[in-house]
């Protein structure tokens, strides 16, 4: 199929333009008497290419169905690995005859897959432009668009994902005093969890076209919510986690692991609905 140039709705007179200060998120215009509507979080994954006048034009690699199907698959990889981590680490006895580094080699197992999709994120995020041409230009590989919310929040989630790295790891030999594991285990985990809120509320703000809002029926508003609330369950997790000089109370283990399985699975979800979201993208 001949590629055929699309247009740049931000640079066409539209009748609605809104969305969270300072950024725009929805576009309403006309293009040749069709009514059109560009939201930015569909720019951004490739959603619903026909809402934009797109439908006859071929789309990136990255803006395609199978893309997000296996980004969000691999999210879904890592979700899974860190429940499994935290039920390790809650109940003792399912380790039974494991080495004690169990369920903290499990969780940075699990931390690698979560890098790995949020960087394919970054990348679609950096190669928004629907004006894709095959061989044009070189892509992106992390790109610079601070006017747009998504790719804030695919940047800082992608941090955050390797802050994650380093907590996992050093987690597996944890050194010894409450000083040292605070600075290589906790601190990194609480500055990823930090990151992890900010590109969650920046995602939702980005859905949402506001700031606050009511529940809404759609779909990518779901998806977005739910991954709001195991963000917020990972800070919890990650405040509790924190080494005191004396005694570490287990009732803070225990909820820290909890609240760190609660998280996974509201991203297990959230992963599983934009797998079915996918099918929305060209195929």
């Amino acid at each position: 199929m001949m590629n055929r140039k699309a247009q740049n709705p931000a640079k066409e007179p539209h009748e609605e333009a809104r969305g969270p200060w300072p950024f725009v998120t929805l576009r309403r215009y006309h293009r040749a008497g069709r009514p059109l509507l560009w939201l930015a979080r569909d720019h951004r994954k490739g959603l619903f290419r026909e809402r934009r006048a797109l439908e006859h034009t071929r789309p990136a690699p990255w803006h395609t169905a199978r893309y997000n199907w296996i980004m969000g698959l691999i999210f879904c990889i890592g979700s899974f690995l860190f429940m499994l981590g935290s039920l390790l680490a809650l109940f003792p006895a399912l380790t039974k005859g494991l080495p004690d580094w169990a369920a903290n080699v499990t969780f940075f197992a699990g931390s690698i897959p979560f890098t790995t999709a949020a960087y394919l994120q970054l990348f679609q995020a950096a190669n928004a432009d629907e004006t894709y041409t095959s061989g044009a230009k070189r892509p992106n590989l992390f790109g610079w668009d601070p006017k747009s919310v998504g790719w804030i929040s695919a940047a800082t989630q992608f941090v955050g994902t390797v802050a994650f790295n380093f907590n996992t790891f050093d987690a597996i030999k944890a050194p010894s005093g409450w000083l040292m594991q605070n600075t290589v285990i906790w601190l990194p985990g609480m500055i990823g969890s930090v990151l992890f809120l900010v590109s969650a509320y920046l995602a939702y703000i980005e859905t949402s076209h506001a700031h606050n809002v009511r529940p809404r029926r759609e779909l990518a508003w779901w998806i977005v919510a739910i991954n709001l609330l195991g963000c917020i369950a990972f800070m919890i997790a990650s405040t509790v986690a924190y080494v005191p000089r004396g005694t570490d109370p287990q009732w803070a283990l225990d909820a820290s692991n909890a609240n760190l399985w609660f998280g996974a699975f509201c991203f297990f979800v959230a992963a599983a609905l934009s797998m079915v979201e996918a099918r929305h993208a060209a195929h």
